[in-house]
């Protein structure tokens, strides 16, 4: 039997991902959180075998969530579970110590799969992710810009590509609105360009959003 926790802003995907889980019975769900900062606290307390862990979240993100539990050095493992299946997310987040990658697009089977997997010490990465990962590393196309981003400023750019103004950017991830405005600076020079048509346009062409710009 192995515990986990559920990280995730929006309950429906909870409710789903535990009505799967519970249903298995090596897994027990012993908590859930809607954000990264009560998540957090919850693997400090709970201290389960497993965490899923959504990618966007207001305040603390994913990204920032699996970083700080290397950090802290617990032993939680994390799967990240997203809509986004494309480099430079994967990558980022695996250099920041999560164990596990899926999409919410995935099977059932492939969840169970992978939190299994995860559980059992090993890393799993979605379906076509690896595959992916190794072609564009031996072709040279992993260069993608968003490569130079640093985590928050990936976070910026997504919601930005998305078409979401400013104060809205600042509310979802707690952060003021000067501030966002100098994530999106700093984005903008790294990726030398100076509007958000733009950023769409190159978040689109390197795999970060789908057709509708969703995640």
């Amino acid at each position: 039997m192995f515990r986990i926790v559920i990280i995730d802003d929006h309950e429906l995907v909870r409710t789903g991902f535990r009505m799967i889980l519970e249903q298995q019975p090596d897994i027990d769900v012993v908590g859930e959180a809607s954000d990264g900062e009560q998540g957090l606290a919850l693997i400090k307390q709970l201290k389960p075998d497993l965490a899923l862990v959504d990618v966007h979240m207001p305040g603390v993100s994913g990204i920032e969530v699996t970083e700080r539990v290397r950090k802290l050095k617990l032993k939680t493992r994390i799967v990240i579970v997203t809509m986004v299946s494309e480099s430079p997310i994967p990558r980022r987040l695996l250099e920041a110590g999560a164990s596990g990658y899926i999409t919410k697009s995935c099977a059932a089977a492939e969840l169970l799969k992978a939190v299994r997997q995860v559980a059992d010490g090993r890393r799993y990465l979605a379906s076509g992710i690896a595959e992916a990962m190794a072609l564009s590393a031996i072709d040279g196309s992993d260069q993608s810009p968003f490569e130079n981003l640093s985590a928050r400023e990936l976070e910026v750019a997504l919601l930005l590509a998305r078409g979401q103004p400013m104060q809205l950017i600042a509310e979802k991830l707690s952060l003021s609105a000067k501030t966002v405005a100098t994530y999106k600076y700093r984005l903008f020079d790294k990726l030398e360009i100076d509007n958000s048509v733009t950023l769409a346009h190159m978040a689109g062409l390197h795999g970060l959003m789908d057709a509708k710009g969703t995640r």
